[in-house]
């Protein structure tokens, strides 16, 4: 079943009331969701007040709660670590245990998908794909020759053009593309969490003040798909994070993709995704498939 994202941007009370989320406008009741129909809950205006309630219902039901700041930037996410059906203390012990050829093997696989799927981008966009198609090839274990790095500096040249900078300070394009990256990061945050897995411990992402690590190297081949979204969005005048622009960006979540030949919702395909990376942890799986966006036009 497709989970529903729900993204509060005005003044509001959100409480809980026979296991239905209930949004309060003005003392008015204006909205109400089933929890367990839901997946990501925005919030996106300082007056936003929520019950305890609420917090722990979410949780239960694996609904990752989204704070932003105030340029309507994720900021903060609350994510379920608590109630489970899986061994955490068994997995978290794999999770640190991992051999080093193995913790590189995957980096490696993880580059190759996110560089297909930049050549997947430019090639929708009729963009020249040559330098990218040669470096899918040279990537070696662990990107010991930094092919990721190579192929960013002529992706971002071909596909906004060449004064163009990826800068996660700067506004503009960049804003747009830090929203997108960040409503994904939390998204896949919340599915590693889901399979017990710790988000902190990286394969590659190691920055001891990241409390996110996994997720930022599992979300590297999903950053091509906001990127096209972007694009679609710049190509129409708009560089800005708005009400237009989020509803654009957040519609990614409920796309359909394939995954091990079948057809799904986003969502479900990164809980396979991190089951498949659990079984990789212990050896019993070698290659990390992704899914692949079943739509992908700029139009």
């Amino acid at each position: 079943m497709i989970k529903r994202v729900i993204d509060i941007s005005d003044a509001a009370y959100i409480h809980l009331k026979h296991q239905q989320l209930l949004i309060d406008k003005k003392s008015k009741t204006v909205a109400q969701v089933v929890i367990e129909d839901l997946g990501v809950l925005i919030l996106q205006h300082p007056a936003i007040v929520l019950t305890q309630q609420v917090i722990i219902a979410c949780q239960k039901s694996k609904v990752v709660i989204v704070f932003c700041d105030d340029k309507h930037l994720p900021y903060s996410v609350i994510l379920p670590i608590g109630e489970s059906h899986t061994l955490h203390n068994k997995i978290l012990k794999q999770q640190i245990a991992i051999s080093e050829p193995t913790r590189k093997r995957l980096w490696k696989q993880i580059v190759q998908h996110k560089i297909k799927e930049q050549v997947r981008t430019l090639a929708i966009l009729d963009k020249s794909t040559t330098r990218l198609d040669r470096l899918v090839t040279q990537v070696k274990t662990g990107d010991s020759n930094n092919c990721e790095a190579l192929a960013a500096q002529a992706y971002w040249k071909l596909l906004f053009g060449e004064g163009f900078r990826r800068d996660v300070d700067l506004d503009g394009i960049n804003s747009l593309l830090n929203y997108g990256y960040s409503i994904v990061r939390a998204v896949v945050a919340r599915s590693i969490c889901g399979a017990g897995l710790h988000p902190t411990l990286g394969l590659f992402h190691k920055n001891q003040y990241n409390a996110l690590c996994l997720a930022d190297d599992i979300m590297e081949p999903f950053r091509p798909w906001v990127d096209l979204i972007v694009y679609k969005i710049a190509m129409k005048g708009v560089v800005k994070v708005n009400k237009h622009s989020k509803k654009e960006l957040l519609g990614l979540l409920n796309e359909n993709v394939r995954y091990e030949k079948r057809r799904m919702p986003l969502l479900v395909a990164l809980h396979l995704l991190m089951a498949a990376l659990k079984r990789c942890y212990i050896n019993a799986q070698k290659d990390l498939f992704y899914p692949s966006l079943e739509i992908r036009s700029p139009v």
